[in-house]
């Protein structure tokens, strides 16, 4: 990386730069500058509606970039160690899908663990890619999906040689980790690319003594959310490219989906957190996991929660743990994730990232205080000495595994019926249901339905959880296929 280089921002400049020329306006968008909708100009403030422009000569186009995004792309790309990056504005979903669609046609098959995000299989229901899943191990006692072990990959690797590509989780919502430098070297020596679905890692190219990062391993492609852990603003990301990638291939397929009237503000922010993290990410990430440890002396010190961290570590299924990842299992007060996650945001004003139906996630970077640390483990004292309850039966893991019958595009687009959800077991999935957060299915498009799936679906939404997927808004029913 060049310091002196990653002192500029070019095109925070250009934004800067335009503010101060004061241009009349006769192009969209229609509030013009916030003069056409003074409430929107009351609620974001000036020096936002001002730089929410459209694409102009000054300021580039993010469809063909051939000034200051260029060279700001050109910027992230040196800072993360990639040969190419692209700003994304559809999120990090978006980089996701353009990974998979750079990848796989038709037909062709795809490697990756069932526990994914939603969005790589939605990729797989626009292109008709094949997927060849791989069950991650699972943790009972924390209810936890684990990594890939890297056996099973070389499992799927030699029945399926004619994958086009194998997609690695890195690290997941739990902070789990496989081993990605030796499943990246697996692909490439059978001729596979090796897409890495960093949403939750991008301070894995800033801080020390974190998991390696996916460019760093030398993979093929990274989707990385930078408004997650790196700062910039919601649904801005960026996707990074290695040697081997033909750049103006994967622009096209970037374009086949993402917007041709792209935010300046989403775009602005990408360009200015690069720079912070690149003259400042060493030493907000050493703060970021000084008070994550913190956190986990304070938390485990309360009897009943089980705050997780490095020690989970055994060279397979959890090759290595992103120990930023504040995740606190809740088993022990009786509680679920989700119970707990619902005290903290009504009863003491703390939002926390999610709750599942055994843990809960705190989501710490480089905003964070110290203050509001001891403000969280004091809520859950209190939660733990108010609320708890003899611990019961829980389902013993947070995945299930799936029974495939057809492939996610054959099952969305066929003949389907919606049917409530006791009538739907034994037939087969035409649609996604998921926890959202973290957003991976428990049923995808041509799954099987199994009694075990419809009891989670069940207890998840009794429990509280924010359940989205399905045409049925209030999940009571399922469309399967006729």
């Amino acid at each position: 990386m060049n310091l002196s280089r990653q002192k500029e921002a070019p095109l925070y400049d250009a934004l800067q730069k335009f503010r101060r020329l004061r241009v009349v306006p006769f192009d969209v968008p229609g509030h013009k500058r916030g003069r056409g909708n003074p409430q929107l100009l009351e609620f974001l403030g000036a020096n936002c509606v001002e730089i929410d422009v459209n694409s102009m000569k000054p300021l580039d186009n993010l469809c063909h970039p051939v000034s200051v995004i260029k060279e700001a792309a050109s910027l992230a790309a040196d800072a993360f160690g990639a040969k190419h990056a692209f700003f994304m504005v559809g999120g990090t979903t978006s980089a996701v899908q353009s990974m998979v669609l750079t990848a796989c046609k038709h037909g062709e098959k795809i490697i990756m663990p069932r526990n994914v995000h939603k969005s790589a299989i939605n990729a797989l229901v626009l292109c008709g890619a094949v997927p060849v899943y791989i069950d991650p191990k699972v943790d009972t006692k924390l209810g936890i999906p684990l990594g890939m072990e890297l056996a099973d990959v070389e499992k799927a690797v030699a029945e399926n040689p004619d994958a086009k590509a194998i997609m690695i989780n890195n690290p997941s919502y739990y902070g789990i980790c496989s081993n990605l430098k030796a499943i990246v070297e697996l692909a490439h020596k059978n001729g596979m690319m090796a897409l890495v679905d960093e949403a939750h890692g991008t301070h894995l190219y800033f801080g020390e003594g974190l998991p390696l990062s996916g460019m760093a391993a030398g993979a093929d492609m990274c989707a990385i959310s930078m408004h997650k852990s790196g700062g910039s603003l919601t649904q801005s990301s960026l996707l990074l490219c290695g040697d081997k990638i033909n750049e103006g291939y994967v622009s096209n397929i970037i374009n086949l989906t993402q917007t041709t009237s792209a935010s300046y503000l989403l775009l602005g922010s990408l360009d200015i957190s690069r720079r912070n993290l690149a003259l400042r990410g060493r030493e907000s990430f050493a703060k970021v996991s000084e008070m994550a440890a913190y956190a986990r002396e304070e938390i485990n010190d309360i009897d009943g929660y089980y705050a997780f961290g490095a020690e989970l570590i055994n060279g397979g299924s959890i090759y290595d743990f992103d120990v930023t990842k504040l995740v606190v299992n809740t088993r022990g007060i009786g509680l679920t994730g989700i119970e707990v996650y619902d005290l903290l945001r009504e009863e003491y004003d703390i939002q926390m990232e999610f709750g599942d139906l055994s843990n809960v996630l705190a989501y710490i970077s480089i905003g964070d205080r110290l203050q509001d640390i001891e403000r969280l483990a004091g809520a859950l004292d209190d939660i733990a000495r108010l609320y708890a309850k003899p611990e019961g039966a829980f389902f013993s893991a947070e995945y299930i595994t799936p029974i495939v019958k057809a492939t996610p595009q054959e099952a969305f687009y066929a003949e389907k019926v919606q049917l409530p959800l006791k009538e739907t077991v034994g037939r087969i999935c035409a649609e996604s249901v998921m926890c959202y957060p973290p957003g991976i299915p428990i049923l995808a498009p041509g799954e099987m339905i199994t009694d075990e799936i419809i009891s989670y679906i069940e207890l998840a939404k009794e429990k509280g959880c924010s359940m989205q997927g399905p045409e049925s808004e209030d999940i009571s029913e399922l469309c399967v296929l006729k």
